[in-house]
């Protein structure tokens, strides 16, 4: 395997190979009291105190809407695009080369302060130097987990600044959508504004051309995939609010049997590269992420006899999805576009 990083069975490892998918094995313990949040977004930006209740069912409160705001990437992402900066972001934000990864959208990246440039890192002391009014991350749990932020630091941080999660565990991708929407609004966010109307409606209208690509072509079978060193992963569509979405639309996906997914809290199942053959599929979804192989990279031959890689039918997947309408459209978009051209080959 070319370009490959090691990937290790720890906590940290599952999350970054197998991403959003590998979190129920790494957090199975936290607990399964679910809460479902509120859908109160807060109070209109402007002036004037400032409450907002996340996805915890924790309501924050300041004296006014905060300014000094740090959140992890992909969260700063999805409110760069409603008009919302932060001063300080954490997670995947400049690749190698210094350009935004995949996960910082559009974000002028040299605008803010990178206080961890991975998942799980956060340098506390740069943190604090920003004097951080309110942390803003997601959780891929039914605990609360705030996603990337460090384990053996998270007390350090809690001290410094309230949090606010996103929820995008176990539920349909329009519904951390519009918690984000809510949020940015109550964060000063013009909701109103003609870009911004337009694409919730793009984001609509992808969704029924998406709907009506499954519909039409039922018998296309989607594989979720995510490639590391040694390991090649299958998603099951039950947590990711991606594929739970896509699932609802009527996209016919390849589901791992839930023996298979049970190591890792029902997210995926783990194969072997001699064994990536082992799901019929017509079109692949890879997980993007740069803590992931892509598919260019891969050289195992096993791989490159899959019908759908001969075929050409390999599109990009974004399993922890930048949650503003305009970067969701293209998801939708592509797997339309992907069920509506491929050829049955699995």
């Amino acid at each position: 395997m070319s370009n490959a990083r090691a990937t290790h069975p720890t906590r940290r490892g599952l999350l970054a190979a197998g991403g959003a998918l590998g979190l129920g094995a790494a957090l199975a313990a936290c607990g399964d009291d679910k809460s479902g949040g509120s859908s109160d977004g807060g109070s209109a930006g402007g002036s004037g105190p400032w409450s907002f209740k996340d996805d915890r069912g924790t309501t924050v409160k300041l004296d006014e809407v905060p300014t000094s705001i740090v959140a992890f990437t992909g969260v700063a992402a999805a409110l760069y695009d409603y008009g919302v900066r932060v001063k300080g972001v954490f997670g995947p934000t400049t690749t190698k080369d210094g350009k935004p990864d995949v996960q910082a959208g559009d974000m002028d990246v040299s605008a803010v302060t990178v206080l961890g440039n991975a998942w799980g890192q956060l340098n506390v002391e740069k943190y604090a130097a920003l004097a951080p009014e309110v942390l803003i991350t997601t959780t891929f749990d039914d605990a609360g987990t705030l996603w990337s932020v460090p384990e053996e630091s998270k007390d350090k941080i809690a001290k410094l600044a309230p949090s606010v999660a996103v929820s995008v565990f176990d539920r349909q991708l329009t519904q951390p959508l519009q918690r984000m929407w809510e949020l940015a609004g109550s964060l000063g966010a013009d909701m109103k504004a003609a870009k911004t109307v337009q694409a919730k409606k793009d984001f609509e209208a992808a969704a029924e051309r998406l709907r009506a690509a499954a519909k039409a072509r039922p018998e296309i079978r989607v594989l979720a995939g995510s490639a590391s060193a040694d390991l090649f992963y299958v998603s099951g569509t039950d947590l990711s609010v991606d594929l739970e979405y896509f699932k609802a639309l009527g996209v016919n996906f390849v589901e791992p049997p839930e023996a298979a997914k049970k190591a890792t809290g029902g997210w995926f199942e783990s194969l072997s590269w001699e064994n990536v053959d082992k799901y019929p599929a017509d079109v692949i979804i890879m997980d993007d992420r740069s803590s992931t192989i892509q598919p260019a990279d891969i050289t195992e031959g096993t791989w490159k006899k899959l019908p759908a890689v001969k075929a050409g039918q390999v599109i990009p997947r974004s399993p922890e999805p930048i949650l503003s309408y305009a970067k969701c459209t293209p998801l939708l978009t592509n797997l339309a576009e992907a069920i509506e051209k491929a050829k049955k080959v699995g």
